[in-house]
């Protein structure tokens, strides 16, 4: 009797300020994927191993370039490798791990990703406990390899606390890594699994402003009105190319941690509102066109100075608007191995403490095995590009011009 396990890991790179580092932003997690192989050892026990690859090539604009004779950077970099392994060990119990190349821009290390026990008894109510994905918005939960656009963080709005850092540490500077952070979620759905929820209590922030060890909590509640999406656990995808049915669902979810974000001198209370929204519709003709959008709110209270913040000291979060939306169509016609799937986007960052920026990015997917094999060609413009993460009052940059050449494939 064979048996498919589903499986989803992530990753995402800091982003820094210049433009050829934003752009190679990995993101972080990895859904619903079938594992390359799995192992029977009897009717409730078995064992599944898979992998994963993206790397791209990136030619940036040089913000810095004379007027009319501007210099273009080129670079080639490994976005993520991963291992993936599932087993069930009970009925009910199960566990995942997941490992990924966290370090890939600087040579690579293979870092623990995932590390997750999973109690799952029905659909209402489940478990897991360990290393795992914070509940957030849409695009987080989908990660990079579930995302129907290869520069979804790259370009994309303000990350949650568990996204910002590169690396877990206990200085102030880390509350998780690429999404992940050290905890327990409770999900499940109802109606149907037309309402869908999760609620996780996580670390967060560890040292510096958080000197009480006060505890993040997050919750995602989502309500499926055509088909219901079919993802394991809590995860999302950002498109089902037509393959889940006419999809139309709409999600809301919020954290929240006090002195969850400034200095040890300067805490401030964190809190993370977002919105979230997935149309997919498949044509008379078979063609597909997937709509997403998402709005965030981020606002820090009870503390944590502009003059902190202008300072670079401690855990600087978000604070004001953001929203990100984009449009794609798959082309029915087979070219062929694949289908071509061009899109648009356009993202807007509006800091409370800073200056506004935004992204413009038009594309085309060539889609040969659905998110397992996968071409992307994108075009980015805008000065996201180059103010990427500085939320400060002095934060300048000029827009500019970003191509980029992603491959993906998963087993």
């Amino acid at each position: 009797m064979g048996i498919t396990k589903q499986i989803r890991a992530g990753i995402r790179s800091k982003p820094l300020l210049p433009a050829m580092t934003l752009l190679m932003l990995a993101a972080m997690h990895s859904p619903a994927t079938q594992a390359g192989a799995t192992f029977k050892i009897d009717d409730t026990k078995w064992v599944s191993v898979g992998a994963g690859l993206r790397t791209s090539f990136t030619a940036a604009e040089d913000s810095a370039g004379t007027p009319g004779n501007s210099q273009w950077s080129n670079d080639f970099a490994l976005d993520n490798i991963r291992l993936y392994l599932n087993a069930q060990i009970h009925e009910y119990i199960k566990l995942e791990f997941n490992t990924d190349c966290q370090t890939c821009g600087n040579g690579g290390e293979m870092r623990i990703l995932d590390a997750i026990g999973k109690f799952e008894y029905n659909p209402y109510i489940n478990l897991w406990i360990g290393r795992m994905l914070v509940p957030a918005e849409r695009r987080e939960m989908n990660g990079p390899f579930y995302s129907p656009i290869y520069n979804v963080f790259a370009s994309g709005t303000p990350f949650e606390p568990a996204d910002f850092n590169l690396t877990i540490k206990s200085d102030g500077t880390s509350a998780g890594s690429f999404g992940r952070d050290d905890g327990a979620t409770f999900w499940g759905a109802a109606f149907g699994g037309r309402l869908q929820y999760a609620a996780g209590f996580f670390r967060g922030l560890r040292g510096g402003a958080n000197v009480d060890d006060n505890i993040l909590y997050a919750q995602r509640v989502a309500y499926n009105f055509w088909d219901v999406e079919k993802n394991p656990g809590y995860y999302t995808s950002g498109t089902y190319y037509g393959k889940g049915g006419d999809i139309l669902t709409v999600g809301v979810t919020n954290q929240y941690q006090e002195d969850g974000a400034g200095t040890s001198d300067d805490p401030g209370t964190f809190r993370g509102t977002t919105a979230d929204i997935l149309l997919e519709k498949v044509l008379p003709n078979n063609g597909v066109i997937t709509f997403n959008g998402e709005y965030k709110n981020y606002g820090i209270g009870n503390g944590y100075s502009q003059a902190s913040r202008d300072a670079g000291g401690g855990f600087t979060m978000f604070e004001g608007n953001a929203y990100d939306v984009s449009g794609m169509y798959l082309i029915p016609d087979k070219v062929w191995i694949g289908q071509f799937q061009p899109y648009f986007r356009y993202t807007s960052v509006m800091p409370s403490t800073s200056s506004d920026r935004d992204a413009y990015e038009g594309g085309v997917n060539y889609v040969i095995d659905a998110h397992n094999a996968r071409v992307s060609l994108s075009w980015t413009y805008g000065d996201l590009l180059t103010k990427g993460l500085d939320y400060s009052s002095t934060a300048s940059g000029d827009s500019i011009n970003a191509i980029k050449l992603g491959f993906q494939l998963q087993i």
